[in-house]
């Protein structure tokens, strides 16, 4: 009998981080507290995002606004990964950039993590950018799955590819 496998991967659903954004671009073009401050938020590049405004707590609200979205598209926030406002000239740019894909390093530590803390039959391999998970028994599978949604990650991670 071939072995049973899953994928572990950190995708981001690029669709759903655009709805939010305009969904942000929306709540700051119409809310009181953001008239007049020259706050926005918009694409920058393929990859990130840049938050504008007159100060640093407008960028930082605008930032809040913008988690508050990704959450309720069902997204986590380990996608994110926001730095400080800086001046620039007369307003405050804020630059968020999206993480996405499993590094060498947190590959590692989650291959190690199931090897340690996992059933024994449970074998793991890095492939470029995700983990592939196997096993002779579908509920050793199920129980790395449970493990790795147990453990805090810095990292946003789906299972696919079940078979």
């Amino acid at each position: 009998m071939a072995d049973s496998s899953f994928d572990v991967v950190s995708k981001i659903d690029r669709q759903e981080v655009d709805n939010a954004l305009n969904q942000t671009v929306k709540e700051v073009g119409h809310r009181f507290d953001f008239k007049g401050t020259g706050a926005s938020i918009s694409w920058s590049g393929q990859d990130g995002i840049e938050i504008k405004a007159n100060s640093e707590e407008r960028a930082n609200a605008v930032l809040e606004v913008f988690r508050d979205k990704i959450v309720k598209r069902g997204l986590s926030l380990k996608v994110l990964d926001a730095g400080e406002p800086k001046l620039s000239g007369k307003e405050y740019r804020l630059m968020v950039s999206l993480k996405e894909g499993i590094d060498q390093e947190n590959a590692k530590k989650i291959s190690k993590m199931i090897r340690d803390e996992g059933p024994k039959g449970v074998k793991a391999q890095i492939q470029g950018d995700e983990l592939r998970v196997s096993s002779k028994k579908k509920d050793e599978l199920q129980e790395v799955i449970s493990l790795l949604k147990g453990k805090d990650l810095d990292i946003a991670l789906q299972f696919t590819n079940y078979r």
